[in-house]
């Protein structure tokens, strides 16, 4: 009788915020030891074929991608897919597809075969796939939950109910939300700053339907979380102790694991898990050349993530805010990023001749890179972003001070605690104007208080990083002793 190898099941959402930290959580449980099934959905799959190729998509011996249908009518796109589509396809169709994935995992056991997955002892599942709980209980094994976003968000979405409750959303009618309603107080809600107003909760209450997809979905997957066996944050808790607490007092069983580069970092380079990446696109290492050449924090980072998009005029006035800053850029222009109703959707074209040669010499544009390695650089001295949560956690363990330009769901809660409670950031404002754009480009870049400020605090937030690593280890160590290997019985090898 021997002790069989434990066999984590991961399952993100299908997208690519969400992909990127469940690949790292996988990679850190396979350098523990476990077997790992990486599930993607077929459609993302074909992107990750596309993107790394048909062998880094393949997997190596005990890291194995598996992948179920997503329930949407059938594409080759590449770009991200409608988010309140996807939401209701997933909670809607893909129990039935993962519950047969588990049963085919367990029943494809060849001993003789030095690469055979051994029996599932654990799912490891995005919290937005709230579905795994009912099948890794139908299963016999522990289910560990991956909220992928900020605790403060996952607060700001518990809030939802009470919001309900007390009949402040759904709105009344589409005016509340240009009269000033939004700019409503809301000083009260449990776990949250004392600073939130109703526009800075999670954008999925803006509306006035009580049944809308979006509004109705991520409470439901909230609450599911008292369901679960663990729930694993990529945070850490100096930086969201509030929010953290008030979840404890719901779900006891928390696990702060972030930030997750630096357990990454305990993966011994060159290995075979090097060439296992999450990026649905193809990343320009051109743009890690470049920034080589450049002076410590002369360079702009823009990036608005894999989901954000906006108007041909909104990429315009961008561009300009940029080109009157003065100061070297780095944009990376998804493919997509331009609004379908656009006439140009390529980067090159969304973009006009003036501006390409106004900031000839010190500017880069690309469609993706390795954006970690990006923030790390030192030449990097601000980053414009989304205020994602996968960006937020890069740019305070590298020490990058922020403009934020939130799109949707908690990306404007981040942005308020980024500016509010952090002090690390400045909005850039809901209407894009290239003045507002260059002024703020030079403010947080240059001398003056507000600049040094961000800049300080940026520093402060990056040593506090560091210095969670050693309990995000520990945290890590208990997550697997307590709960994934709970489930692990011997069998005869």
């Amino acid at each position: 009788m021997s002790e069989m190898q434990p066999h984590a099941v991961c399952l993100p959402f299908p997208a690519q915020g969400h992909i990127t930290p469940m690949m790292k959580l996988a990679k850190v449980l396979h350098s523990r030891g476990f077997h790992v099934t990486f599930v993607s959905t077929e459609y993302n799959h074909r992107r990750l074929v596309r993107s790394r190729g048909a062998a880094a998509a393949a997997g190596i011996p005990g890291f194995r991608f598996a992948t179920i249908p997503d329930g949407l009518p059938p594409s080759d796109a590449d770009a991200t897919q409608d988010p309140p589509s996807l939401s209701y396809s997933t909670m809607t169709t893909c129990l039935p597809h993962f519950r047969k994935l588990l049963a085919d995992l367990n029943n494809r056991l060849a001993p003789d075969d030095d690469d055979a997955a051994p029996p599932v002892t654990c799912v490891v599942a995005d919290h937005l796939m709230g579905f795994s709980l009912d099948a890794a209980a139908e299963l016999g094994v522990p289910c560990a939950l991956f909220w992928t976003a900020s605790a403060c968000g996952y607060m700001g979405y518990r809030n939802f109910r009470l919001l309900i409750d007390m009949g402040i959303i759904p709105l009344k009618g589409e005016e509340q939300l240009t009269n000033g309603f939004m700019d409503m107080a809301v000083d009260w809600a449990p776990g949250m700053s004392k600073h939130m107003r109703l526009k800075d909760f999670p954008t999925f209450l803006r509306t006035t339907d009580r049944n809308d997809i979006l509004m109705t979905f991520q409470l439901r997957q909230v609450e599911r979380a008292e369901e679960a066996d663990a729930v694993v944050l990529n945070t850490f808790d100096e930086l969201e102790r509030p929010a953290l607490d008030a979840m404890r007092a719901i779900t006891p069983a928390i696990y702060t694991v972030g930030p997750l580069a630096f357990l990454t970092e305990q993966i011994p380079p060159g290995g075979p898990l090097d060439d296992i990446s999450p990026s649905l696109w193809r990343e320009d290492d051109a743009c890690l050349r470049w920034l080589d050449g450049r002076n410590p924090r002369s360079v702009v980072y823009v990036n608005y993530g894999s989901v954000t998009v906006m108007s041909g005029h909104e990429l315009e006035e961008f561009a300009w805010g940029l080109a009157g800053s003065g100061h070297d850029f780095l944009w990376i222009v998804r493919p997509d990023v331009v609004t379908r109703t656009a006439a140009a959707t390529a980067a090159e074209a969304a973009l006009p001749r003036e501006f390409t040669e106004a900031t000839k010499g010190r500017g880069l544009v690309a469609s993706w890179c390795d954006q970690e390695a990006v923030l790390r650089h030192p030449a990097v001295g601000l980053f414009l972003t989304h205020s994602g949560w996968n960006s937020t956690v890069e740019a305070l363990s590298g020490g990058v001070p922020m403009l934020c330009w939130p799109f949707f769901a908690e990306q404007q809660t981040n942005c308020r605690y980024k500016c509010v409670e952090w002090g690390v950031a400045m909005e850039v404002g809901d209407s894009v104007r290239r003045e507002a754009v260059e002024g703020r480009i030079r403010e947080a870049m240059g001398g003056g208080e507000k600049g040094k400020e961000m800049r300080r605090r940026a520093a402060e937030w990056k040593e506090a990083a560091a210095r969670a690593r050693g309990r995000s280890l520990a945290n890590l160590e208990r997550l697997i002793g307590d709960v994934l290997l709970s489930g692990k019985k011997d069998r005869v090898i």
